[in-house]
């Protein structure tokens, strides 16, 4: 039986912002898949849990998943979430495309599948961790907001009580949000210091570290190394204050606040890991190579010049752009994957980035989910090749990464997939917090330049925890 969608357009725009503070701010289940503050493309998705919502979410450790109503003890089995996800996704039977290349939302799940799920699945240990390795919430019903177009629909799952819900959601966004509503008041500012955040490892291990990659690439038993390290912090942050200080500081088409229960993640996320759209086109948007912004418009430049001219950083892209093409090749169309765009600069608030694109054409009987299986961990996040990558980090991060290094996004009951690195990105727990930031080691690098490398991507993070 076909699944239908309902769609009930609003008559103004407003700001994703303004309709989240308004409606949906206090609730406990929540995803804001987000495009940025001004955004001019993309779509904006904000969505909560509601009586039909199911949570679903993975043990690496137990080997399990856990799948119920979100706050309520759930059913828990032996399993991976993917295939569980997409058995789900199945079962909603067909599900007409507005257009096969279409980028917009389609309704189904939002979560975060985290590194250490996408290790183990590949054979390579993993340390223990805090949070749950993967979480995915169903959502019946969302906001959508097209940028381009500057329009909002409500989109609901043709159900009973769909056209209440949007009636009454219309009715609160428009008695209390209007076009230009002011943002909401944050916190006054403290030194970043007083955060008191730890690393797991200080500058002179961390340089350790990058010593032991470089031995390793020079035995051959890698050709480059994503290092990465942790700094946490056992105090109490409001995610919702935190998250609005960093979309307004580091504004990025790939943003998102996911709150589900007590655990939340903050990105600003410039790295597109998989899209998929319902014609079965899939891409993936590699970042490797970094600069900071200069502090004028001349020293700025001359950074990303200097990016664009690095022997080590377009080695590191091409790298992989390499392997990407190789797990690409895995689940597409013989002779479909190509490179466009290769090393192409894309500028952030705080940094300058090459970025690569690579695109083909999902084979036929390959489901999109197993698509994303083959694909993850992402190989900017490991090193190539990626099995020994990871095996070697494994030993020399001494640590989880956890949710950061992995992705987030939504699987879509269309079969669309839009799925973010989870990198300029924060953790929120009960009285600790948590960020993850690193770089790709290769034989050309300069210890103390990769150690700088960290500093300049964790810096908007640590502003963002500024209480």
């Amino acid at each position: 039986m076909a699944t239908r969608i309902l769609r009930f357009p609003l008559s103004e725009w407003l700001e994703p912002e303004a309709v989240f503070l308004a409606a949906f701010a206090d609730e406990p289940y929540i995803a804001w898949l987000d495009s940025g503050a001004d955004a001019e493309t993309g779509v904006s998705v904000i969505a909560t849990a509601t009586e039909g919502s199911r949570f679903a979410t993975a043990s690496v450790a137990d080997g399990t998943v856990s799948v119920g109503r979100p706050g309520k003890s759930p059913a828990t089995g032996p399993g991976d979430i993917l295939d569980a996800l997409a058995s789900s996704l199945a079962g909603f039977g067909d599900l007409e495309p507005r257009h096969p290349e279409a980028t917009d939302f389609s309704l189904g799940w939002i979560g975060w599948l985290g590194y250490e799920y996408g290790a183990s699945a590949n054979g390579v240990p993993v340390s223990p961790t805090r949070v749950p390795d993967a979480a995915m919430l169903f959502v019946e019903r969302a906001v959508v907001f097209d940028h381009a177009t500057r329009t909002i629909e409500l989109i609901a799952l043709d159900e009973e009580g769909a056209a209440g819900w949007a009636d009454e959601l219309r009715s609160r966004l428009t008695a209390s949000v209007g076009p230009a509503a002011p943002p909401r008041m944050l916190l006054g500012d403290t030194a970043p210091g007083e955060v008191g955040l730890r690393w797991r490892h200080d500058d002179t291990d961390y340089l350790r570290l990058i010593g032991e990659c470089q031995e390793a690439i020079r035995r051959g038993d890698a050709y480059q190394l994503c290092l990465t390290n942790e700094a946490t912090a056992d105090v109490s942050v409001d995610p919702i204050e935190a998250y609005l200080r960093l979309r307004a500081s580091s504004p990025t088409h790939h943003g998102g606040l996911l709150r589900f229960g007590d655990v939340a993640l903050l990105s600003s996320s410039p790295e597109q890991f998989l899209s998929i759209t319902p014609g079965r086109r899939i891409r993936t948007k590699p970042i490797k190579g970094t600069r900071p912004r200069g502090a004028t418009v001349s020293r700025d430049l001359e950074l990303r010049a200097e990016l664009e001219a690095s022997e080590k950083e377009r080695a590191e892209n091409v790298m992989i752009v390499d392997l990407m093409r190789n797990d690409l090749g895995r689940v597409c169309v013989v002779g479909s994957v190509e490179v466009h765009h290769l090393l192409a600069v894309e500028s952030y608030a705080q940094v300058h980035q090459l970025v690569s694109t690579v695109e083909g054409v999902l084979a036929e009987g390959v489901d999109p989910l197993a698509a994303v299986a083959a694909c993850f961990p992402a190989g900017s996040m490991t090193g190539a090749p990626k099995i020994s990558a990871m095996r070697i980090l494994h030993r020399l991060e001494n640590g989880p990464r956890g949710i950061y290094s992995g992705c987030f996004g939504y699987l879509g009951l269309d079969g669309s997939v839009d799925l973010a690195m989870v990198i300029r990105s924060i953790v929120v727990e009960p009285e600790r917090v948590s960020l993850g930031a690193g770089g790709g080691i290769t034989a050309l690098s300069v210890p103390e330049e990769e150690l700088d490398e960290v500093a300049v991507k964790a810096s908007a993070l640590i502003a963002a925890l500024v209480r």
